[in-house]
């Protein structure tokens, strides 16, 4: 039987599907479209210079194992990148060769037209003295106090390259969005520090939008345009926030279109948040919008169970603080919009419990907590966590509670054990007795089987997470 590209990509497709994370797979391999096949060598199509970049720190290893399992040990992997000029009838496409198997001798660079900028002067202004900015930094917003988890992930590690080689990267610019209090002006702040300690002689900036456009205006009134273009073309990583409230000022987004474009052109680098992705944006001019996903656009979701806890302890940490891990759980599990939440928490109960003199324990917590979210919630107990996996697993009560290896009653009873951890205050003595007397050291086992098999088998994982949804649903 003749093989295709099509056919190899998608048996190495079946292979890694099973391996990495389901959103992950969504993420960096379904974009990914097989093209040619030829002497063991497989040229795939990726939509960017950042898609080839990630594929290639992240996952060379596992692509040349899998592709070696299709091919033999001489099999090779070459990408074709998709470039886009940003303007809709000028394409081009960069092939290179993958991971070991790079030398400049074979790579193949194909024409492109580069375009202008759409009429606008650049206002260079030539031999202007590089000048003192102040960075307006947070000093305090650093990527080791940036936790990282499933739901900024991308954004997060994006940020860290960009700080590391400033305009010399794929991410050119950062477009990072999401709502409001996940993160996005701690990354920005974090960007910009991390650049400064790595590259001191560089001119870094952050500014609001609503700044740029107030100090546009003012310079506007003053006929100072160009001083106001001239000042923001001096930096070397210019950090705006909240760019969508640049659907206000249709003028501004003039002034910014010429200041994005000398940048970029001149290797400096931008990042820029907003509430919203650029298809999303409404108010913005076209050809900004285009130029924003030039580079890299990552979204900052609400963070999970797990990634909250994380954050509100080091909160903690950071105020030289400990208080029982039942409020910790507590608090984490309650507030689930944003982070913001999170450290105002913190702070309410920090305040409750120097006020009336009294240790920071569940009951005040519960206390603080009404006065910040409105909760109906009840405390959902074991055995109705029991009765929601027996249903789930079509499994009889009575066979949690027996000695027994049959593998679907076994994984069953684990990941009871691991819910009732999670989403009960019982102790984990007081676990195992509702699983016919079995003693603390088999619920921990269980909680920890349940967490590697998460990590290992894709199915599994997807079975606990809508388990972990259906008691959450109970306890509201």
């Amino acid at each position: 039987m003749n093989k295709t590209a099509e056919s190899v990509w998608s048996n190495c497709l079946d292979i890694i599907k099973d391996i990495v994370e389901w959103q992950h797979f969504k993420t960096w391999f379904e974009p990914i479209v097989p093209l040619e096949l030829k002497d063991n060598v497989l040229l795939i199509q990726v939509p960017s210079n950042f898609f080839y970049e990630y594929l290639e720190e992240h996952y060379i290893t596992l692509l040349a194992k899998t592709l070696k399992r299709q091919l033999g040990r001489n099999a090779r992997l070459e990408y074709r990148i998709m470039i886009d000029s940003g303007n809709k009838t000028d394409k081009g496409y960069m092939k290179v060769p993958s991971g070991e198997e790079k030398s400049h001798s074979n790579t193949l660079v194909l024409p492109m037209k580069i375009t202008g900028t759409d009429g606008l002067n650049p206002f260079v202004v030539p031999g202007i003295k590089r000048m003192q900015i102040d960075s307006q930094l947070n000093d305090n917003d650093t990527f080791e106090k940036f936790i990282e988890g499933d739901c900024n992930r991308v954004a997060r590690r994006a940020g860290k390259t960009v700080s590391e080689k400033p305009g010399n990267n794929a991410f050119n610019p950062l477009f990072i969005y999401g709502g409001s209090g996940l993160g996005k002006t701690h990354l920005l702040h974090a960007i910009g520090n991390e650049v400064k300690k790595l590259h001191p002689n560089k001119v870094v900036l952050y500014v609001s939008s609503e700044k740029f456009i107030n100090q546009f205006q003012h310079h506007s009134r003053n006929n100072q345009i160009n001083d106001f273009i001239n000042f923001y073309q001096l930096i070397d990583v210019l950090l705006i926030d909240d760019v969508q409230f640049f659907n206000r000022a249709e003028k501004s987004q003039d002034a910014f279109f010429a200041i994005f474009n000398h940048l970029q052109q001149s290797g400096k680098q931008l990042a820029l948040t907003s509430d919203k992705s650029p298809k999303d944006l409404d108010g913005l001019q076209d050809r900004l919008l285009s130029r924003f996903r030039w580079g890299l656009s990552a979204d900052v979701q609400p963070p999970d169970y797990e990634t909250r806890i994380e954050i509100f302890e080091q909160k903690m940490r950071e105020e030289g603080l400990e208080m029982p891990r039942e409020v910790v759980k507590y608090v984490a599990y309650n507030l689930t919009t944003n982070v913001r939440e999170l450290r105002g928490a913190l702070i309410s109960l920090l305040a409750q419990s120097s006020l009336n003199k009294r240790d920071i324990d569940i009951d005040l917590a519960k206390k603080v907590l009404r006065n910040i979210i409105k909760t109906n919630s009840k405390e959902v107990t074991i055995e109705a966590i029991q009765k929601m996996v027996c249903e789930y697993f079509d499994v009889p009560y009575n066979r949690l509670l027996e000695k027994t290896r049959k593998r679907e009653v076994v994984q069953a009873r684990q990941i009871t054990m691991y819910l009732s951890k999670a989403f009960t205050k019982n102790s984990l003595k007081t676990i195992g007795e509702h699983f016919g007397g079995r003693d603390h050291t088999t619920v921990i086992h269980s909680c920890q089987t349940v967490k590697d098999l998460m990590d290992t088998d894709s199915i599994f994982k997807e079975n606990v997470m809508e388990l972990t949804q259906k008691v959450q649903l109970a306890s509201m």
